[in-house]
């Protein structure tokens, strides 16, 4: 009896060997074919970023603002001027002003102070900032372009101007930068406030 059971043994325990043989196969060839591991990875900028709140801060000049300058009791020196590409303007008696970077009453107190070398005793100067440089709006808006900034305004008003948003429009991606557009990128809620030369530019919605 026990001369027949041999076989049957020796032949369940070769099997049972092949198969586990092909399970650790098996195994092996999942681990090395990377397929998981060769997946990208996610990035923080698929997550989106949560919208900035910027501070405003006192505005400075730049090329393309246009000013009006009022040298009091003096008629002859005051008028209208436009910061130039490089950030000045002339003035009668002191020639090339540099405005560039500046606030309106840092100005004042530059033209002051070249008024004061052999000039005029004691100048008075008053300055008004008659017309900004432009904002720049792009992306999933009607009408983008460049348009003249009003003082106050928010980027909501700047859609506005622009013909407001395009059905495609992601009105929760909305980026600015501020000082052109090699500025850094900010995510911005409809609410903030802009100054002149800001860029802003609206995402498109992916249905």
């Amino acid at each position: 009896m026990d001369r027949p059971m041999g076989p049957r043994r020796s032949i369940s325990r070769h099997a049972r060997l092949v198969l586990l043989g092909l399970l650790l196969a098996l195994g092996l060839s999942a681990c090395g074919g990377g397929g998981g591991s060769d997946l990208p990875l996610p990035t923080a900028a698929s997550t989106g970023d949560a919208p900035v709140q910027l501070d405003t801060p006192e505005y400075t000049l730049a090329a393309g603002d246009r000013l009006r300058i009022n040298v009091f009791r003096h008629e002859d020196l005051s008028g209208e001027f436009e910061v130039d590409g490089n950030g000045n303007f002339a003035m009668p008696l002191i020639g090339e002003v540099q405005a560039f970077g500046l606030s309106s009453r840092a100005l004042e107190k530059r033209i002051e102070d070249q008024l004061k070398q052999g000039y005029l005793v004691d100048p008075q100067v008053s300055i008004e900032v008659l017309t900004y440089r432009p904002f720049y709006i792009i992306g999933e808006v009607n009408n983008p372009g460049s348009y003249e900034y009003s003082n106050g305004m928010t980027v909501l008003n700047a859609v506005a101007v622009a013909g407001g948003f395009t059905y495609r429009a992601d009105q929760s991606d909305i980026v600015l930068q501020r000082g052109g557009a090699n500025a850094p990128k900010v995510v911005v809620t409809a609410t903030t406030r802009m100054l002149p030369g800001d860029v802003v530019t609206v995402g498109e919605r992916f249905f």
